[in-house]
């Protein structure tokens, strides 16, 4: 598991496991016509949308912190930033 220890692979598994699960949660719940009508010029369905999307990245965070492998759990928080931060940036 030492080998499987990288920041590169936290960061990257943290910035695509948003996505797909935002693009999940959509097509599950046909967001789509809220999220373009609705969602874009309020703010709050995007912003909640945004916020749901980041929740597994911190399990995983927590998976990989109890197993020992700091420099993921780092990087998966790295990946995270940017959609936590456009989930705040949406609202204001």
């Amino acid at each position: 598991m030492e080998r499987l220890d990288k920041y590169w692979i936290g960061i990257v598994v943290g910035l695509i496991l948003p996505a797909v699960v935002g693009y999940i949660y959509i097509d599950t719940y046909n967001l789509y016509y809220a999220l373009s009508t609705f969602g874009l010029a309020l703010g709050k369905t995007l912003s909640k949308l945004l916020i749901v999307s980041v929740f597994p990245d911190m399990a995983f965070i927590f998976v990989f912190y109890a197993a020992d492998m700091w420099k993921v759990s780092k990087g998966l928080l790295i990946g995270a930033f940017p959609y936590l931060l456009a989930s705040i940036a949406v609202i204001l």
